[in-house]
């Protein structure tokens, strides 16, 4: 799971490099920033509760 943090967080980084290459509009880069700190919430609850997920805690 953190693995897949830090793929959201390095998303997150190449948007802001396309917003600003004037790859993306200003709506599409709001959007996908968005999306993906909503992605990072699920993530970031999913590895502070991992008993919820069938994780067996020792």
């Amino acid at each position: 799971m953190t693995d897949s943090d830090g793929e959201n967080s390095e998303a997150s980084a190449w948007l802001d490099f396309a917003f600003a290459c004037n790859y993306l509009s200003e709506e599409t880069h709001i959007k996908l920033t968005n999306d993906c700190v909503e992605i990072g919430k699920l993530i970031n609850y999913r590895i502070n509760n991992p008993e919820k997920f069938g994780v067996k805690l020792e």
